[in-house]
């Protein structure tokens, strides 16, 4: 299943939970106080029983928020403002895999900075997804340009198999790009307790 997404306003200083349990209520026809969401230990929002098969994920930036959902998977997403990034390289080098810091350095200043803001979004999306964020380590999975767009190539064991990852890479606004990434169930965890309500 391919899972649903929006792109919200997000106010200056406005938190992004309460938006984002509004929209997902309402895909899912839940009162919006019924939802049962709670933060895992890692802080990634899980819901439980009943809907413990249902998912959700959102990432905000400016005054965007984008919120992805669905049902029987794990998924995760980025959404990221278009902005100068003169440092990518730089990035790459520290963290990226081997193979696309070589990659990203065959391509010129402006295409480097782009390819390095969709890889960005594309690793984020597949660790929100399972769970144990940026600390797993962006070297341990790695895309490469397709005929469609990114890749996952291969992967750490702990992520499971990279064909078994669904990616999907949009242009949600003008200046924003994003990632939703997502797992059919079973999916790889991270191990994070779900904090009590």
């Amino acid at each position: 299943m391919t899972p649903r997404h929006t792109l919200l306003h997000l106010p200056p200083r406005t938190p992004a939970e309460p938006a984002a349990s509004a929209w997902l209520a309402e895909q899912w026809q839940v009162d919006v106080a019924a939802l049962p969401l709670r933060r895992d230990s890692r802080c990634r929002p899980r819901m439980i029983a009943p809907m413990q098969d249902f998912d959700a994920s959102w990432s905000h930036s400016g005054d965007q928020l984008l919120v992805t959902c669905g049902e029987g998977l794990r998924l995760g997403c980025d959404l990221e403002r278009l902005r100068p990034r003169p440092s990518a390289r730089a990035l790459a080098r520290r963290y990226f895999h081997a193979d696309e810091q070589v990659w990203l350095d065959e391509l010129g200043d402006d295409a480097a900075e782009s390819a390095f803001l969709r890889l960005w979004c594309a690793k984020e999306a597949v660790l929100k997804a399972h769970g144990h964020g940026l600390s797993f380590g962006l070297d341990r999975l790695r895309f490469v340009e397709g005929a469609h767009g990114l890749r996952l190539a291969d992967c750490d064991p702990a992520l499971g198999r990279s064909e078994d990852w669904r990616f999907m890479e949009l242009v949600p606004a003008s200046g924003f790009i994003a990632a939703i990434a997502w797992h059919p169930l079973p999916a790889p965890e991270s191990g994070a307790a779900i904090m009590p309500g």
